[in-house]
């Protein structure tokens, strides 16, 4: 087969393959790409040096060393945009080309920065309150005999709050650990809203008291049960009411309502709170992300609940959208399947 017949086949192998690649000549040319290499590196990718196309240090000096193994890799990033990044493998091919494939390791890389930001997150969230355990404790072992009793009782209610600040947020890392290894088993069980809706609101009336905040409920007659883990719905209700509760302006409503949309229920948790800007909606439900974090902390938030929330309401194969604006409150939506015998 003449050169021409062998660049035609190469060109149609190459086309084929969904990930950027590319064949590059003994100069370090271009001479052969695909479509998505062509998407990726602009249209006069051929022809061109690869150390100008991709200008990154590993590739270049790999390139320029000239002895090369069977295969190497070499991770780039911020190629075809700042969060992109990928995974450049080099093959040599007989008669000095090299083979140079482009596999997208964006969201790999994305996943692991969100492990990496959990990991950090949660190890500030328990280092606070554990520094201030071990402050006042020290104190209260160094200096008992000389601080009086009112003094005492003060620190001893600061490790009280900060001990139970600790286990709140082991509590929702555990639940939210339990309900992501369980979010591939669809709940099945038949379970009215209604009742878990009262539930809620009477383990609320405490609160609801405190901020003299009247909790109005609005379920539509006939409700039909819907597929659910009852428990976990229970948890998704009080993390919502809490919520609402908890950033709602005092004395003002938190108003809970159910219908029926088509074959799904709806519920909606309200409150006339300062609401979400835009910017934050989407970021919410991330674990520990907080609007304002000095004023959630005051409020006792571990930074967790919208992200328990989140991951309930996909296990159940429903849908979470927020409605906020600024100086008027937040209205939470919860789609839930019916329940099909």
């Amino acid at each position: 087969m003449d050169s021409a017949g062998t660049v035609d086949r190469s060109s149609a192998l190459i086309e084929g393959l969904r990930e950027p690649t590319l064949i590059v000549g003994e100069d370090g040319r271009v001479t052969l790409s695909n479509a998505s290499s062509r998407k990726l590196l602009g249209e006069g990718v051929e022809g061109a040096i690869l150390s100008q196309v991709i200008a990154h240090p590993a590739a270049t000096e790999w390139l320029e060393r000239g002895e090369h193994g069977p295969a190497e890799e070499v991770e780039l990033s911020a190629i075809g945009g700042s969060r992109r990044h990928w995974l450049m493998r080099m093959v040599p091919l007989d008669g000095g080309s090299l083979l140079i494939r482009l596999i997208d390791r964006s969201e790999t890389h994305a996943a692991e920065q969100m492990r990496v930001d959990f990991v950090a997150n949660a190890s500030h969230e328990l280092r606070t309150p554990l520094a201030t355990l071990i402050g006042y404790t020290e104190t209260l072992r160094e200096q008992a005999d000389v601080l009086d009793a009112e003094t005492r009782e003060r620190f001893l209610s600061v490790v009280d709050d900060e001990a139970h600040r600790m286990q709140s947020v082991v509590e929702d890392l555990i639940s939210l650990s339990r309900i992501e290894a369980e979010r591939f088993s669809t709940p099945t069980d038949a379970v009215p809203l209604e009742p878990l809706i009262a539930q809620v609101v009477e383990n609320s009336r405490r609160s609801a008291r405190e901020r003299n905040s009247e909790l109005q409920v609005r379920v539509a007659p006939d409700l039909p049960p819907i597929a659910a883990d009852s428990g976990q719905i229970l948890q998704l209700l009080d993390n919502l009411v809490t919520n609402a509760l908890r950033y709602g302006a005092p004395g003002t409503p938190v108003t809970i309502s159910a219908d029926t949309e088509h074959a799904m229920v709806h519920l909606i948790v309200a409150d006339q709170g300062e609401g979400i800007a835009p910017e934050h909606i989407k970021r919410v439900t991330e674990r520990f992300y907080r609007v304002d974090t000095s004023r959630s902390r005051a409020l006792g938030g571990t930074g967790l609940g919208l992200s328990i929330v989140k991951h309930i309401v996909e296990r159940h194969r429903g849908r979470l959208t927020i409605e906020s604006k600024l100086g008027e409150g937040t209205k939470m939506h919860v789609l839930l399947p019916v329940h099909t015998s």
